[in-house]
């Protein structure tokens, strides 16, 4: 079956693709310097466990310190800049090619690099509603001390509830909305390039087998090499800002 590849040798499947589907996780914002989810527990987070940092039911044995684990890495994502890897993608839709990024990452780097197209399935780690009604807020991104801080959450202005991080913790859904248009990418594309991810996380991992499924080739693309046993599925082993402006350069 085929294996590990070289990007010269997928360049003509790119060139030929009409619509490209971008499937992205946390190794491609880790070139940027943004931990992953377990890296970013230091300072005060190191003493919690990650998922107490990330279900309702932490949130609300703890809303201080959920919420200031939150506006920590809101600061933190602020500081960071989208890499070469971003600014591939970004551009690879400027050649009129239909391009659509379902990404499982939390942040904004695809769409400051000029993205257009930005699926979010786990939610938007900048983007703040209501615990109990849903309702969205603009609360500005607070200065955390880097050793970590708990502060309180601020109040809904519509019922008056807490107000917490508009990600998708363990054990939520993923937004309706934000599923459907990645199932229909899934159906609709030529060509997946899964990026930076182990595909461990589900149900977003099922997203490049569906492609797949349909017809789609797909191309790995990680610093640890991926297991390919099927036809139409390649590996480019190397740093997402490495091979996706060589793999993607017109």
């Amino acid at each position: 079956m085929h294996s590990y590849q070289s990007f010269i040798d997928l360049k003509p499947i790119v060139q030929s693709s009409q619509h490209i589907l971008i499937f992205t996780g946390a190794g491609v914002s880790a070139e940027s310097g943004i931990a992953t989810f377990r890296d970013a527990l230091t300072g005060l987070w190191a003493q919690n466990d990650p998922q107490q940092l990330a279900t309702p039911e932490g949130f609300l044995d703890d809303p201080a310190r959920v919420w200031g684990w939150y506006q920590w890495r809101r600061q933190q994502l602020l500081a960071c800049q989208p890499n070469a890897a971003h600014r591939a993608i970004a551009a690879l839709a400027e050649r009129g090619l239909q391009v659509t990024v379902v990404t499982q990452n939390v942040d904004d780097l695809h769409e400051r690099a000029g993205s257009r197209e930005v699926v979010h399935l786990h939610g938007s780690l900048l983007e703040t509603c209501c615990f109990d009604c849903a309702a969205p807020a603009d609360v500005p991104v607070a200065q955390v001390p880097l050793d970590g801080a708990a502060i309180a959450p601020p109040a809904c202005e519509q019922c008056g509830g807490l107000l917490r991080p508009g990600v998708v913790w363990f054990g939520e859904m993923l937004p309706q909305d934000a599923w459907s248009a990645a199932l229909a990418a899934a159906d609709g594309c030529d060509l997946v390039l899964v990026v930076g991810t182990s595909g461990l996380v589900y149900p977003a991992a099922q997203i490049p087998q569906l492609a797949w499924e349909s017809g789609a080739t797909v191309v790995h693309v990680n610093t640890d090499p991926v297991p390919v046993a099927a036809e139409r599925e390649y590996c480019l082993v190397g740093p997402a800002g490495e091979v996706l402006p060589a793999l993607l350069s017109g």
